[in-house]
């Protein structure tokens, strides 16, 4: 391979991971985990509304990827980040108004959902995380160098996205959806927890008090391990009340991508080069038990239709 042949490689392979177009799954699974619960709530569902929900999500979550690098390349914390957008493009106020556009366009797409289905508690709480969204990185709050950021992710995600989805479809939050909520909230928080490993050196050097900065790479290794007992706990829990039927047990199909992230962060949570791709194969952990939940929710209406 020719040296430009080569550098255009690496350019694609640098974009591919400014794009993060694996992460987006982040924005996918709750709405469909929302529409599920709402499947097993009631005997209709909008589906044009809940596609409308999902564009809407995505846009929102393309706006926190790119104003997060945005906001930290005004702390210095990124300068080591090859592929951070803002770093590869030189544009940081371009890649600023990009980012609000992205906002602006998934805001106007949840108030057209609160609109057209006359809840508008839709609005507020997606209002609200956008907020929660935005105090992560951006100033004056910047709450993930405080070591807050999972925590405002766990309720983003969580409660606060799963709730809104439901309520756009005329269902209720009950503990249906509150199983799901902690279920695909702390999944997610598990992506965000596995990306702080190998930029512990980084993180310092800002000033950022991430997770794994105060509790160190071995703790954080363990720590990560009881949240993935907790998260698969939830679901057998969930059958065993009542709240969720058998066939959501479906998830623990998953537990051996749980296996393998557990596994891989025991044996390299302190070598960066290793430990990098942590966070994508949380990423398929997410997408995957979140799938199967999904599918675990709405398997009895299902097989009602095909016997019907």
């Amino acid at each position: 391979m020719t040296t430009n042949q080569s550098i255009e490689l690496e350019k694609r392979q640098l974009w591919w991971a400014a794009i993060k177009p694996p992460m987006y799954t982040v924005a996918v699974i709750p709405i469909l985990l929302g529409t599920a619960i709402a499947t097993v709530n009631q005997p209709t569902i909008n589906y044009g509304l809940a596609t409308m929900f999902l564009v809407s999500a995505i846009s929102i979550i393309a706006w926190l990827n790119l104003s997060n690098d945005v906001f930290d390349a005004d702390t210095g914390i990124d300068r080591n980040k090859h592929h951070s957008i803002v770093n590869l493009t030189g544009q940081k106020d371009l890649i600023f108004y990009i980012s609000t556009a992205f906002l602006l366009v998934g805001l106007a797409g949840i108030g057209a959902v609160a609109w057209w289905s006359q809840d508008w508690r839709v609005l507020a709480l997606i209002l609200g995380a956008c907020f929660l969204g935005y105090t992560y990185q951006g100033p004056p709050f910047r709450l993930g160098y405080h070591g807050l950021g999972e925590l405002i992710c766990l309720i983003t995600f969580g409660p606060m996205t799963i709730a809104a989805v439901v309520y756009a479809q005329g269902s209720s939050f009950n503990w249906l959806a509150a199983y799901g909520a902690t279920f695909i909230g702390l999944t997610t928080t598990i992506i965000l927890f596995c990306s702080h490993f190998h930029q512990v050196t980084d993180d310092l050097a800002a000033g950022k008090r991430s997770p794994i900065v105060r509790l160190g790479t071995q703790r954080g290794a363990q720590v990560l391990t009881g949240a993935m007992v907790i998260g698969l706990g939830i679901v057998p829990l969930a059958v065993l009340s009542g709240a969720w039927p058998p066939a959501t047990l479906l998830v623990f199909l998953s537990s051996p991508i749980a296996w393998q992230l557990v596994r891989h962060v025991q044996q390299f949570h302190d070598q960066p080069e290793r430990i990098k791709n942590c966070k994508f194969i949380a990423v398929k952990f997410h997408f995957w038990s979140g799938l199967l939940l999904c599918f675990g929710l709405v398997s009895l209406q299902i097989l009602a239709r095909f016997i019907a």
